[in-house]
C-alpha cells in the first residue's frame, strides 16, 4: 500500500485538495458555488475559525480528506465535533484510510476537550455505513433542514 500519513492539509495544497472536494460533492450529487468553496478553504486555514482539514497521504500523495469543526452545545460543557465531510479517492479505497481519518478526528476532538464526534450520511450509503457502524453508534435521530 505504501507509506500512509494523516496530517493537516496545508494552505499551499489547494490544487491537491480540490479534486477530492469535488469528488465528494459529485458523490452526493451536490453543487457548491465557487465562492463558498473559496470561503471554506480560507476558513480551514484561519486560526480564528473552528474548522479544520486533515488529509490521508499515501507515499506523499493526498488521496483522502476529512473536514471537521467544533461547536458549542446546550447539553455538554465540552464542544461537539462535527465530522462534516469525508472522502477517499476511488483508487485508494479499501485500504483503511477512511477509518484512519475518522480516528485522527477522534484524537483531535479528545485533545480539544470535545464531548462527542458526530456525522451524517445518506441511508443508502451502505459501504460507508458498514465502516461507521464499527466506529460509532447510530443516534436514532432524523435530520430535518430548511435551505435558504
Amino acid at each position: 500500500m505504501g507509506s500512509v500519513t494523516i496530517k493537516p492539509v496545508g494552505a499551499s495544497e489547494r490544487a491537491a485538495w480540490e479534486p477530492l472536494w469535488q469528488g465528494y460533492l459529485a458523490f452526493y450529487e451536490a453543487k457548491v458555488p465557487d465562492a463558498a468553496t473559496d470561503t471554506a478553504w480560507r476558513r480551514l486555514h484561519d486560526p480564528n475559525e473552528p474548522m479544520f482539514v486533515l488529509g490521508a497521504y499515501v507515499d506523499g500523495e493526498l488521496v483522502g480528506i476529512v473536514h471537521y469543526l467544533f461547536h458549542r452545545s446546550m447539553w455538554t460543557i465540552g464542544n461537539y465535533c462535527y465530522l462534516q465531510d469525508l472522502f477517499v479517492a476511488e483508487a485508494a479505497r479499501g485500504r483503511g484510510l477512511g477509518r484512519a481519518l475518522i480516528e485522527a478526528v477522534y484524537v483531535r476532538a479528545r485533545e480539544a476537550g470535545a464531548s462527542r464526534v458526530y456525522w451524517l450520511t445518506r441511508e443508502e450509503n451502505a459501504t460507508a455505513r458498514a465502516l461507521y457502524d464499527k466506529l460509532a453508534e447510530r443516534s436514532g435521530f432524523i435530520q430535518y433542514r430548511k435551505i435558504f
